[in-house]
């Protein structure tokens, strides 16, 4: 603005002085004229080479909570500037945009910066470009330069803590969590290592510490696991309501949470939508010791699908057994049979069943799908919008191992 306020002024000094008949003001004018014009060129021909390096922590966070991205930047050339206006372009789920203003830019010129994020919405979100203005010492011009380099943040479902409950039914194997594990095998099943500070002496396996003549302890990894099968119904004909407040949303919150609860007591989990089983998260490519970071994000860019039956592909020999949770929007007779077929593939077939009905503000609470779901012989519990996650879980606990009950949460 003040290099535009510059050339009007000397345009009007000119204009003036051949009106006016005044040549030491035409000189005065050509003079202010030439100024901005100037300082132009040599800012344009002057060789900044500045690098930014961007980068965010944590890459994978939960919604609601924040996340910082910090910006180093530095000036790899020879020509100082005078100020440097820099602007981040973030999604608008993510904040406004953040401006800087950075001075006294010379060679070697070196600074960080960081700024806060947040997003109350799941997704895979993309940092960047980010725009860069160059001002002279006096602010007369004002150059733009764009960095075109991004970086991605991720933000998972929220995860609600689940209290413990009995989960019969999932095992395959005999892993740490099954106490009978290593009465079922000979000697050669046991995988043991070095005692370690904190090891429950229980595990001292005393036969291979008398070898050894060190101490060692039963390692929790063996041939056999507890896996468990997590499976969403996101077609978009089993959901109502928009946006965060939609079933969708509370499908994937709870998927998330019952994912890393299962994890933490020991759970080889896999992840299967209505499209079928996410390879990235196959239970075969995991061990106890889940790390549940690449189904988080499976689930953090999970969207509606189109089709009106799931796919039950999934379902192979290595599927066999194991613990089945499922999360159901609207079903009909039509799901009936891979419903069987999948209680009948499981060892245990526990469902929560959504009432997609009050997302979609239809007023009087329902039971949902869980009329379809218990008579294809599933553990089933209804859950509404009001409705707390920990109770339902809960309530699926206490069912035990009866099959074909279906209790609605208490609402409130």
């Amino acid at each position: 603005m003040r290099g535009r306020a510059f050339l009007a002024a000397g345009v009007t000094a000119i204009v003036c002085a051949i009106v006016l008949g005044q040549p030491a003001l035409s000189r005065v004018g050509v003079l202010v004229v030439l100024l901005p014009l100037a300082t132009a060129v040599l800012l344009g021909r002057a060789r900044y080479r500045l690098a930014l390096v961007r980068t965010t922590s944590p890459q994978l966070v939960a919604a609601g909570q924040p996340a910082r991205v910090n910006l180093s930047l530095t000036n790899e050339g020879r020509t100082p500037s005078g100020v440097l206006l820099l602007e981040d372009h973030v999604p608008y789920v993510l904040g406004t945009r953040p401006r800087f203003v950075l001075d006294g830019v010379g060679h070697g010129w070196r600074r960080q910066v960081s700024y806060q994020v947040r997003s109350d919405v799941r997704g895979r979100f993309e940092i960047g470009p980010m725009t860069v203005r160059v001002t002279d010492a006096f602010g007369l011009v004002e150059l733009g330069r764009a960095f075109r380099t991004t970086v991605p943040l991720t933000v998972t479902p929220r995860i609600s803590p689940l209290p413990a409950i009995p989960l019969g039914g999932g095992w395959t194997g005999s892993g740490d969590n099954r106490p009978r594990a290593f009465a079922f095998g000979s000697a050669e099943d046991v995988t043991v290592r070095e005692y370690r500070q904190g090891d429950d002496l229980r595990r001292v396996h005393w036969r291979s510490s008398a070898r050894t003549g060190d101490l060692m302890v039963r390692r929790e990894e063996q041939p056999w696991q507890s896996r468990a099968t997590l499976l969403i119904d996101n077609r978009l004909l089993s959901h109502r309501g928009q946006g965060i407040a939609s079933s969708l949303e509370a499908a994937v919150g709870v998927t998330a949470s019952v994912a890393v609860h299962l994890s933490q007591r020991g759970f080889a989990v896999r992840l299967v939508s209505a499209g079928g089983e996410d390879q990235a998260n196959a239970w075969h490519l995991r061990d106890s010791t889940l790390n549940t970071g690449p189904l988080l994000e499976a689930l953090a860019v999970l969207q509606t699908d189109n089709r009106s039956r799931m796919d039950s592909t999934w379902m192979g020999e290595a599927s066999q057994g194991g613990l089945t949770i499922a999360v159901f929007g609207a079903l009909d007779q039509h799901d009936v049979p891979l419903l069987r077929r999948v209680a009948h593939h499981t060892t245990s077939a526990m469902a929560f069943a959504l009432d997609v009905d009050a997302w979609a503000g239809g007023g009087r609470a329902s039971s949902g799908s869980a009329p379809v779901l218990t008579s294809a012989g599933w553990r089933a519990v209804t859950l509404g919008p009001q409705d707390r996650m920990d109770n339902a879980w809960e309530e699926l606990g206490r069912m035990g191992s009866a099959r074909g009950l279906s209790t609605p949460v208490g609402r409130g």
